[in-house]
């Protein structure tokens, strides 16, 4: 059985393998390229609209349970490297 997670931009339902991992470390919100690191996590799509939706309605605050405002800036720039590849 394949794994399900989903999008807490979106919430549209998707395989593990089709939505990347989000984690909360020291304030700042940063991928979990193979989905192992330790706490809570958010799976979004990687698409600029995902994240940007996500971002703007406050999703990864609420799914992590992060009191405050994330900086989504390492999350933002690691899009854009994987965007230009």
């Amino acid at each position: 059985m394949i794994p399900v997670r989903t999008c807490v931009a979106c919430r549209r339902k998707a395989s593990r393998s089709e939505l990347f991992r989000v984690v909360l470390r020291e304030g700042r919100l940063n991928f979990d390229e193979r989905a192992v690191l330790p706490g809570r996590g958010a799976w979004v799509h990687p698409t600029p609209q995902c994240l940007e939706l996500a971002v703007s309605r406050g999703a990864f605050a609420r799914a992590l349970k992060a009191s405050g405002k994330p900086d989504p800036g390492p999350l933002e720039n690691r899009l854009e490297t994987l965007m230009d590849n």
